[in-house]
């Protein structure tokens, strides 16, 4: 006969309450408990929620001088209610529709060219079985990427200059020289071509990093399924990557019209704007240089409008087609 181990309470006494079960993994921490427990990482995320609210977001409502007209001197929101007279305006100007339409061209060979060529250096460099000649090839693409931009404009226009070293090239070859840089017809294979070596070897590190945590089992069960490299490239890698690349793809597209202000600003000149003139810098010019801020803000605002309706219109193509998505 066993005996129990819990001696029973005497009647009309009660026992010690059960402590309370521990939570389920599953449960939601309070949003303050979970500030006390890791203030320490929040604060953190201050200085960059800081940055946003002062440079993204308070600049907004600026905005509303697209629709009322701006004096400088008086109120930062416009002295007089104009509706949409600014709109009317650059929609009805001809050299708004030229600038457009050079955005339009320079970003979409920006997307065409830029966006696939770090993929494949990606997979090119995770072929490559010797370390050292992988961590060299690395680090040179990665260098240009640490350059100011006006270094990179500077050196991009010492290449090109008449008797720059590309020319020096072309004269061994009988070729006149080239005026690159004086030329609209060569400003947008420069600009993408100096993009391409910019910004190509630091966009492979997200795809590297994604390449990481592809399961080896995957190509082990290729292999034997008799697929060669370039099957096991097309049927196990890409499809690895295809979160990665949809997800840059589509802030790619979202910032499909802010083609890089700063470059265009440094490599074009009077010469080139019929092809190299942006909305960007033509919002520069109008509103800066000629102190016509309330209209630089309409146009600025219709940009920023296109922009959303790509990027949303992106993401739910995304959702819908590969089931992948930023939201």
């Amino acid at each position: 006969m066993s005996t129990s181990t819990k001696s029973a309470s005497p009647p009309g006494i009660q026992g010690p309450p059960d402590p309370d079960p521990p939570p389920p993994p599953s449960a939601r921490v309070p949003w303050r408990r979970a500030l006390r427990r890791d203030w320490q990482l929040y604060s953190l995320a201050l200085l960059p929620l800081l940055f946003f609210l002062v440079f993204r977001y308070l600049p907004m409502l600026g905005n509303v001088i697209a629709f009322r007209r701006f004096q400088p001197g008086g109120s930062i929101f416009g002295e007089q209610w104009v509706g949409l007279r600014y709109v009317e305006m650059f929609l009805s100007d001809p050299t708004f529709w030229q600038v457009f339409r050079n955005t339009l061209w320079i970003g979409g060979l920006t997307l065409v060219f830029c966006f696939p060529i770090p993929i494949v250096l990606a997979l090119l460099l995770n072929e490559v079985r010797r370390r050292s000649l992988k961590r060299f090839v690395q680090s040179v693409s990665y260098l240009p990427h640490f350059l100011s931009m006006v270094i990179v404009a500077g050196i991009t226009m010492q290449m090109l200059a008449t008797d720059g070293a590309v020319n020096h090239v072309l004269g061994w070859f009988g070729h006149d020289p080239i005026r690159f840089i004086q030329e609209p017809g060569w400003f947008r294979t420069i600009y993408v071509g100096s993009e391409i070596w910019q910004t190509a070897g630091w966009g492979t590190i997200l795809y590297l990093a994604a390449l990481t945590t592809i399961d080896e089992d995957l190509y082990e069960a290729a292999r034997i399924d008799g697929a060669n490299r370039w099957q096991q490239i097309w049927h196990v890698t890409l499809p690895g990557i295809r979160p990665t690349m949809i997800t840059l793809l589509i802030l790619n597209i979202g910032t499909f019209l802010a083609v890089g202000f700063e470059k265009v600003l440094l490599l074009y000149n009077a010469l080139t704007y019929p092809t190299a003139d942006v909305i960007s810098t033509y919002v520069y010019r109008t509103g800066v240089e000629s102190s016509s801020f309330s209209y630089a803000a309409a146009i600025g605002l219709f940009e920023a409008i296109i922009g959303l309706v790509l990027i949303v219109s992106a993401n739910q193509l995304s959702r819908r087609t590969v089931g992948t998505s930023l939201w």
